[in-house]
């Protein structure tokens, strides 16, 4: 029997949009909190939200359309397909290796090391990032940081990655994105937009202290970013993408099948990565999901799809958590727990 979602109840304290689909049939669609506090504007349908790394799925997709044109390979290198120079990093690192976080290179935010992302605009202000090229300065002649072939997440390998796109295609990264990924999935809300130039219907982020205080998230985190974070979404944009992804609307068959396979362990507990997003395999060596999550300060995303039930989630929050939470309560609801 089908849960009822009628009955559903979001906790209080959430600020965003939850969303669950089964292809077209909307089961369960929430907005609640506001969109920006101090004008009491509330969040809807068509607002839009941060959704950090997980736009790396973005990323990964724009590499793979590249290599299916014959303008990129998997085993393309650094030198091969960058101009920009590199003096530290080991020219045998490979685009596979940046897709699935194997490189090696240096990160500008090492997530195992340092956990507050506010810190690295401290000796470098935030509104200077507002292209890829600004990220250099922050790992360009940095050592590598451990071998070719190890995982280990990295932020910096999706920036570079970026980079890689904008020279084989001969656009910015953003107008590639928004041009060859939203336009194909129909995510005609999604776009990427600088801090201080927020279109309409744009949620702020907003940073929390435990005394009762609040500010955004404007001096947080850059005016501006791309590859491995950076874009604005609705959640129902975000659902389009699954829908035109799992369609082959943006890859084909074959690419599309390797983008999703699991080319890397990431830890016992069945975590892998494929390209721009992690997959979940239950007990029998199954994909329980596919998903794509994002946090800085002032965001929080989950989004996944389950091959099982061929269910849909996304949840947005303009607050620095919270999407974790709810979408494992959305789990328990559709049934689609590990």
């Amino acid at each position: 029997m089908s849960p009822d979602w009628s009955r559903y109840k979001v906790s209080s304290t959430f600020s965003g949009s939850a969303l669950v689909m089964r292809q077209d049939d909307i089961l369960f669609d929430r907005q609640q909190g506001y969109a920006n506090r101090a004008e009491r504007i509330e969040n809807r349908t068509s607002t839009r939200f941060g959704i950090a790394s997980g736009c790396k799925l973005f990323t990964a997709i724009a590499v793979c359309q590249l290599i299916e044109q014959g303008k990129l390979a998997f085993t393309s290198t650094l030198g091969e397909c960058l101009t920009i120079d590199f003096p530290t990093f080991d020219p045998a690192v490979t685009v596979e290796q940046l897709l699935t976080h194997t490189s090696g290179i240096p990160d500008y935010f090492d997530e195992s090391v340092m956990v507050d992302f506010e810190e690295l605009w401290r000796q470098r202000p935030m509104y200077h990032i507002r292209q890829l090229r600004d990220f250099l300065p922050m790992f360009q002649h940095e050592p590598m940081r451990q071998e070719r072939g190890v995982s280990q997440y990295n932020n910096a390998g999706y920036i570079v990655l970026g980079l890689i796109v904008e020279q084989a295609s001969g656009l910015i990264f953003s107008d590639y994105i928004e041009r060859f990924v939203f336009k194909p999935a129909d995510m005609t809300d999604s776009g990427y937009f600088s801090l201080d130039a927020l279109p309409a219907h744009t949620a702020l982020g907003y940073i929390d202290h435990a005394d009762g205080s609040w500010r955004t998230n404007h001096y947080s985190i850059p005016v501006k970013s791309g590859a491995d974070g950076g874009a604005f979404v609705t959640a129902q944009d975000m659902a389009k993408l699954w829908n035109a992804l799992l369609g082959h609307r943006l890859l084909g068959e074959e690419m599309t099948s390797r983008l999703l396979t699991p080319h890397v362990k990431v830890n016992d507990k069945g975590v892998h990565y494929g390209y721009g997003l992690w997959i979940q395999l239950d007990a029998n060596r199954h994909v329980f999901k596919y998903h794509v999550m994002g946090y800085d300060p002032g965001v929080s995303f989950h989004s996944a799809y389950y091959p099982a039930t061929d269910i849909v989630s996304v949840v947005c929050s303009n607050e620095s958590d919270g999407a974790f939470d709810l979408m494992k309560v959305i789990e328990q609801k559709a049934g689609v727990s590990s």
